[in-house]
């Protein structure tokens, strides 16, 4: 007897671009090798001016390619792709990012069984380490030290997370959601530029009612940090500048007073002067430019906007 017909609803795959064009075509190749029929590649260059990033569209012809005039960020980059994205399901990949032929069914096949569910990511694991694990789903974020872990990180692969768990949040370098719940909650925060704005997102993906899910027999390879690196000034400012955000966002009450005081007067004083004794000047000021950019903005009506399909 004949197998019947299976429906596959269309994927739309967003990547962002920025001064990494050699790495961003390297994830395109990897996705055409794809098992998964029905799928989009929308790539959004945030005005790379260190390479040519045309040849990822002179390579690729079959892409979306999308050529802001300026660096919009991560969170904005991400939603100009989400703009343009046709399908019924969204699939958010770094550019650094390369994956196995049969990553996608899994994730979907989460997706079309529970409507309950508003995102999952896949098991990561470390490209130049394949048999280390990334990320196997997220601890929650405390509320006071904002800090959480990924579960499974920089252990080896032995089977020990192999089965799909409910995690608080999924992970930014691949996450798929439903179309259905992006026109529902919104787009990225445009605040957030870079860091934590898929943190937000999935708070607020958790605020209208969705769970959030790791799927295990879904992987992808993470090159990890290839465009703002390890100790740059960029990622230190960024990253506690919207630490802050977050908190400002998402945490209310006595829980926000503490986790506000801790931040200002025990976490970012502590981490800046280890910068300082070892003098890395523009490091230690990093973190208290990020606290001033705050204060700046502290009455900013931005500050709790979110932008609509």
């Amino acid at each position: 007897m004949a197998a019947s017909r299976k429906y596959y609803p269309l994927v739309s795959i967003i990547t962002v671009n920025f001064n990494q064009s050699e790495v961003t075509c390297a994830l395109i190749a990897s996705l055409n090798k794809i098992t998964y029929p029905n799928f989009e590649v929308i790539v959004v260059d945030n005005n790379s001016t260190e390479d040519d990033p045309d040849i990822i569209k002179q390579r690729f012809p079959n892409i979306v390619f999308i050529k802001n005039p300026i660096n919009y960020g991560f969170a904005a980059g991400n939603n100009f792709g989400l703009m343009r994205a046709k399908g019924d399901y969204v699939m958010l990949l770094n550019n650094d990012i390369e994956v196995p032929v049969g990553f996608i069914e899994p994730l979907v096949n989460k997706l079309e069984n529970n409507q309950g569910i508003g995102a999952v990511s896949p098991k990561i694991k470390f490209y130049y380490q394949p048999d280390t694990l990334q990320f196997a789903g997220f601890t929650p974020f405390n509320p006071v030290t904002m800090r959480n872990a990924a579960i499974g990180y920089w252990e080896k692969d032995k089977g020990q997370y192999d089965q799909d768990r409910e995690t608080p949040f999924t992970h930014g370098a691949a996450m798929m959601v439903p179309m259905r719940v992006v026109r529902e909650i919104g787009l990225m925060s445009y605040i957030f530029f870079l860091y934590y704005e898929e943190a937000d997102w999935c708070a607020r993906i958790r605020k209208a009612g969705y769970k959030m899910f790791y799927v295990h027999n879904s992987y992808v390879l993470h090159k990890e940090s290839v465009s703002t690196g390890r100790l740059s000034v960029m990622k230190i400012y960024y990253q506690n500048r919207n630490r802050l955000v977050y908190l400002r966002r998402n945490i209310h009450g006595k829980e926000f007073i503490y986790a506000l005081f801790y931040q200002l007067l025990i976490a970012i004083p502590k981490n800046a002067f280890k910068f300082l004794i070892k003098g890395k000047l523009q490091l230690f000021l990093a973190y208290y430019q990020a606290i001033g950019w705050n204060i700046k903005n502290a009455f900013s009506s931005e500050i709790h906007e979110n932008p609509s399909l």
